[in-house]
């Protein structure tokens, strides 16, 4: 049966005239789309870096594209929120790829150069897309039915419901102004309020507790649900209570002549609770993200071989086959790719071999990707175990070769960049070109403008990572990003390649990763959560409590789900507002416009911080306790 909804003619499609060609592009959708490219990027790239999740922007550029169309261009209809939504998503994929690896540069102690950045991101891109094109109609219509591209038939849903994008554009127009208020007051903007509570253990055992009070991580964790915020919670429990404790306890038994295995300067026996985290805990939990994407990387290879194979005999007929564009845009960024090596490596030998490998992975992987697409939907695809698997590769390659200077990892991690933003457009694009079929609408505009929605969110990715080195700089529990997956791949390829990897730690960590898998539980899950800290993976579970309870109170079916569809609405505003006003509240501080400030006396103390909290409980649970039963 065809996953293909049942539609009805385009003039009723939120009341789009009858004149409305499925060509709906013009100057103002572009604007439109343009503008929220950025936001979406500028968005995803700030909150991936802080919490090591995101969130897919199809759904949300529906929502703010209808309204804005109605608005702006209500002659587009249908296709111009298409458009828009698509291009939403395009800005989104990039920082959601971009934030893996980039920020590994500043972590390996060395400086982003932008125009490198800009030069693999707009490229990695741009072969995405172009890869993407030879499989799309094969997965898109030939395989109609029978995969189910979850996500793209809700953004469908959200696109031909008249009523969804209103009533949810006002609860995502709730979720960002309190979010945007409470992030105000807190020191990432005007440092009012104390936004952390923080309590620590005795020295008998050495434990930590915080939690941030962080509308954007809040509205995170009730999209995720309760599962996925308590799954990661449980690897977050495991290592500040068991692994962490333990290991102060043998530190305390050194003797006051034994120092750290990184740094001589500091004595074992008197590490702090954060040191102990930093130095030991986080690599255990490298060794598990480790093997957990290798071992994703390897249940991929059936998918990998099907997906080559069916490509490779699909049809080939009429709009069947890759665009003019698509073909154009993957032979110039394959020569570019060359030309982009030689550039940064001034070696034509370096040049060829790793061009042919990012190129052969990625495009392995964007096949692959593009497939999770149509089964699990963008949000659930193991983008960060892909791109691991491939940067191993890369490693042990440079390795053997000899390539182990400074500049030889820089060259590696830019390298990466490019495989790990290819991966993550591919299954972006997919899901939109499903949703441009769905409606009937043209994929050949939809390429268009998604590709012009990539190439702003490179610029925009790039920027903030540049504008935010100082602080993506910072180390240790209190640093104010947690770059999970970054300082993994920064961990891994800097340890391979001087050979200095504490290996001890890394093993424990791919140990407890082999019990998780014999035990069928999620690696990566409680990997990310138990690299990251406290505070972060706290307030993503109290977020996910709150939907938690707002399913539990709600018995009549139709309004819970009305109570869940606005709640992630108003959570996508709690991520928009938290995020970009934390943004310019950090533009501000770096530029020396507003002075960075500490709570004072009262409003420095654990109690300010639970007002706080309570205050950001009541503003998600206030407004979606008054969803009532539609008459």
């Amino acid at each position: 049966m065809s996953s293909r909804v049942d539609r009805p003619s385009k003039t009723s499609h939120t009341n789009t005239p009858e004149h409305v060609s499925k060509h709906g592009g013009s100057l103002s959708i572009l604007m439109i789309g343009s503008i929220l490219a950025m936001i979406f990027a500028a968005s995803t790239a700030y909150s991936g870096m802080k919490a090591g999740l995101t969130v897919a922007a199809g759904i949300p550029g529906a929502i703010i594209g209808s309204g804005l169309v109605r608005v702006f261009a209500n002659q587009k209809g249908i296709y111009g929120k298409n458009l828009i939504q698509g291009m939403s998503s395009g800005g989104e994929s990039i920082a959601s790829g971009m934030i893996y690896v980039l920020p590994a540069i500043i972590i390996i102690g060395e400086k982003i150069n932008f125009w490198s950045g800009l030069l693999v991101g707009v490229l990695g891109a741009l072969f995405s897309v172009g890869v993407t094109s030879l499989v799309e109609n094969y997965l898109i219509v030939e395989e109609d039915g029978k995969l189910a591209f979850p996500e793209s038939q809700a953004i469908t849903e959200a696109l031909t419901s008249s009523e969804y994008g209103g009533e949810s554009l006002k609860f995502m127009g709730i979720g960002f102004g309190s979010g945007g208020v409470i992030t105000a007051l807190t020191t990432q903007v005007f440092g009012w309020i104390n936004s952390v509570i923080k309590l620590v253990g005795s020295e008998s055992y050495q434990w930590q507790f915080s939690s941030e009070v962080n509308p954007m991580l809040a509205g995170i964790g009730f999209v995720v649900g309760p599962k996925v915020a308590l799954t990661m919670f449980v690897g977050t429990f495991f290592a500040n209570f068991a692994i962490t404790p333990l290991i102060s306890y043998f530190t305390h038994l050194a003797g006051d002549s034994v120092t750290l295995w990184s740094d001589a300067s500091v004595i074992l026996n008197q590490m702090t609770v954060e040191q102990v985290a930093s130095d030991f805990t986080k690599y255990i939990g490298a060794g598990m993200m480790l093997c957990g994407g290798l071992i994703g990387a390897l249940k991929l290879i059936p998918t990998i071989i099907t997906s080559i194979k069916k490509t490779l005999g699909a049809r080939k007929s009429g709009e069947e086959t890759a665009s003019r564009l698509g073909s154009t845009l993957l032979l110039a960024s394959t020569v570019l790719t060359f030309v982009a090596g030689f550039i940064l490596s001034n070696n034509l030998i370096i040049t060829i071999v790793t061009a042919v490998l990012a190129l052969i992975l990625s495009m392995m992987f964007i096949i692959v990707n593009a497939r999770f697409a149509g089964t699990i939907g963008c949000s659930n695809a193991p983008v960060s175990g892909m791109t691991i698997a491939s940067l191993v590769v890369m490693t042990l390659v440079f390795v053997v070769s000899g390539w182990k200077s400074t500049a030889h990892v820089t060259l590696l991690l830019l390298v990466g960049t490019f495989i790990v933003t290819a991966i993550s457009v591919g299954g972006a694009y997919t899901q939109t070109q499903k949703v441009t079929y769905l409606i009937d609408g043209s994929r050949n505009e939809m390429m268009k403008y998604f590709t012009i929605a990539t190439i702003i969110g490179v610029v925009v990715s790039v920027g903030i990572m540049k504008l935010l080195e100082p602080q993506l700089a910072m180390t240790g529990v209190n640093a104010p990003f947690g770059l999970p997956q970054a300082n993994l791949i920064a961990t891994l390829t800097s340890g391979i390649m001087s050979g200095e990897l504490p290996w001890i730690m890394i093993i424990v960590g791919i140990a407890l990763a082999l019990v998780l898998w014999l035990l069928d539980l999620p690696i990566m899950t409680i990997a990310i959560g138990f690299y990251l800290p406290i505070s972060t993976t706290s307030i993503i579970l109290i977020g996910s409590a709150v939907r938690w309870i707002i399913e539990l109170i709600t018995k009549d079916k139709e309004v819970l789900g009305e109570r869940v569809q606005n709640g992630i609405s108003l959570s996508s505003g709690l991520i928009a507002g938290g995020s970009i006003i934390g943004l310019i509240g950090i533009i501000l501080n770096v530029t020396g416009i507003l002075p960075e400030k500490t709570p004072m006396g009262a409003l420095a103390t654990n109690g300010a911080a639970g007002v706080l909290m309570l205050v950001l409980l009541l503003s998600m649970f206030l407004p979606l306790l008054s969803v009532r039963k539609r008459k």
